[in-house]
């Protein structure tokens, strides 16, 4: 059947199984979305305030479902307006399908309106980027696209379509999907010289990252901590993977359990799965785990030995591994090392509280109550972020969602539109500071126009947080232009934008104010006053070790 660029690209979108597509329409794209008002019925079409909105809502989308999001912007400041999102999706290994227009052929490189070299500025972002110059080539490049985004080591995609090329003409036939998989983990022999490594060691710690989520491997690998009894830790990346188990050891590294990081310093073995061994977990690489073998399972060959000295890797499919090594490990009781692991949590940092004011720990642990298991939180960036990480019960994956790899403040909002859309009958709350909430709040507008209910709890300290956090501990309290001291009425603003608002100076205030917003229909807005001092505790400084552990104020 013949048809024009842009119905070929909506129809492969079909063919591919997309419903929900984030944007912001502008000229280069105007056929695009002219041709997207006639399969209204068939694909959600979510306009967003920003374009970085959409390219952190088609985020969401991806993290919470597990499937590719697509997100479409114009040329020029619609496409750079994307790039911090292609940046977070790049980071942390999201499949999202970016969709940019471009001027047409005859005016680029001419300096045209809303002219930029689109795929020169995101080829470092990008796990793979295309430019269309032929109308022919629409459908299979999508089809391309869709293929790198989603296998091995999952990552954004950016498709720069020309105006001209939308508007050509050429025949169009609908292709089923190549679902032939791969033969998988063939190396027999190493799987048995690792299970023998996990049969005989004393002091195995198991540490798990989001490529275990992004394999859908953790049932796999819930039942080999289980029945080989070793405790195990997660990277930021990693929350959701454990239950709260005698196995639990929580978040590893700079804001991770004084327990946790002990345990690693004293493990012998330490089995790392779909994880990159960040600086933000091994604060000093040369002395990370000095008493243990460390064995690196990935899906991506480049992360081997990239950032820690490993000594076995298993490169593949994290599910694929798991599922071949668990019949080789053997079933024992750990208790020794368990029990030495609790007599360490007795140096746990334990936040204390104060009657009438708000504390962190007090305000997440309750609101991880409130809404139960099946809740998606999702954060931007700062203390709030290691506060949600540190006491929010997350015990499914793909329910906390977070900017791990980039720090991108600003993400949140957006993220919690497309986790919503994707899932909507599960509660999403989206966790944020005053800092943060401040980079995103336009994006209220786009989830009151589409009903999509986001309950966001700000944590208001007056400060950019986690920049006072260190300024107090490495710069001798010097507040270099990190106090706001703005006047926003988040209530307010929340009734301007057509959501409900409440505010917050005790727990008691916001149990209530939590359950109204947990009642009701709209969106809300939750602002919280904690003291402005309050530091995410424990934190090993950068490069730093447990010899410099800081658990006081």
């Amino acid at each position: 059947m013949k048809m024009n660029g842009s119905h070929i690209l909506v129809n492969t979108l079909l063919e591919l199984g997309v419903d929900t597509v984030f944007g912001y329409p502008g000229g280069s794209v105007l056929n695009i979305y002219d041709a997207m008002y006639d399969y209204q019925d068939k694909i959600k079409n979510i306009i967003t305030s920003t374009e970085q909105g959409a390219a952190h809502a088609a985020d969401g989308y991806a993290r919470s479902t597990g499937k590719v999001g697509v997100a479409i912007a114009t040329s020029g400041p619609g496409a750079t307006n994307l790039i911090t999102g292609i940046a977070t999706a790049f980071m942390d290994s999201v499949p999202v399908v970016y969709i940019t227009g471009n001027v047409s052929q005859n005016l680029i490189g001419k300096d045209s309106f809303q002219e930029v070299y689109t795929t020169g500025i995101t080829m470092p972002i990008t796990k793979h980027n295309f430019v269309v110059r032929d109308v022919d080539k629409i459908a299979d490049t999508i089809r391309e696209a869709f293929r790198i985004a989603s296998s091995g080591r999952k990552g954004p995609v950016l498709i720069d379509i020309p105006k001209d090329v939308t508007v050509a003409e050429c025949d169009y036939e609908e292709i089923k999907a190549d679902t032939k998989k791969s033969d998988g983990f063939e190396d027999d022999k190493l799987l048995d010289e690792i299970a023998n490594l996990i049969n005989q060691s004393k002091r195995p710690v198991i540490y798990s990252g989001g490529g275990v989520i992004s394999s859908n491997a953790s049932c796999e690998l819930r039942d080999l901590i289980e029945k080989s009894s070793i405790p195990a830790c997660n990277s930021i990346m990693g929350i959701g993977n454990l239950d709260y188990n005698k196995y639990f050891l929580g978040m590893a590294g700079m804001h991770g359990r004084v327990s946790t990081n002990y345990a690693i310093d004293n493990a012998d073995l330490i089995i790392a799965v779909g994880t990159r061994f960040s600086d933000r977990t091994v604060t000093n690489t040369d002395k990370f785990a000095p008493k243990a073998n460390i064995v690196h399972i990935d899906i991506d060959a480049s992360e081997i030995r990239k950032n820690v000295n490993i000594d076995y890797d298993l490169i593949g499919d994290v599910k694929d591994i798991l599922t071949k090594l668990l019949p080789k490990v053997q079933r024992q009781d750990r208790d020794k090392w368990l029990e030495e692991i609790e007599n360490w949590k007795k140096l746990d940092y334990i936040e204390t509280k104060e009657a009438g004011v708000i504390k962190p720990k007090e305000l997440l642990e309750k609101l991880s109550d409130m809404v139960g298991d099946d809740a998606i939180f999702v954060t931007d960036v700062g203390q709030h972020q290691m506060w949600a990480c540190q006491y929010c019960k997350v015990t499914m994956p793909r329910h906390f969602l977070t900017s791990a790899g980039l720090g991108t403040m600003g993400y949140g909002y957006g993220a919690a539109i497309g986790a919503k859309i994707a899932n909507p009958e599960k509660t999403v709350v989206h966790i944020t500071g005053d800092g943060s909430f401040h980079m995103n709040l336009n994006e209220i507008a786009t989830a009151v126009r589409y009903g999509v209910k986001v309950i966001t709890v700000i944590l208001n300290n007056g400060n950019l947080g986690m920049v006072r956090q260190w300024q107090h501990y490495l710069y001798n309290d010097r507040y270099a232009f990190s106090n706001f001291d703005r006047s926003t009425d988040y209530v307010k603003l929340a009734d301007a934008f057509g959501a409900d608002g409440y505010r917050c100076d005790t727990i008691s205030e916001f149990e209530e104010s939590f359950a109204k917003a947990m009642k009701n229909d709209k969106s809300a807005i939750i602002e919280c006053k904690i003291p402005d001092d309050s530091q995410v505790l424990p934190m090993i400084p950068a490069n730093g070790t447990l010899d410099n552990l800081i658990v006081t104020h």
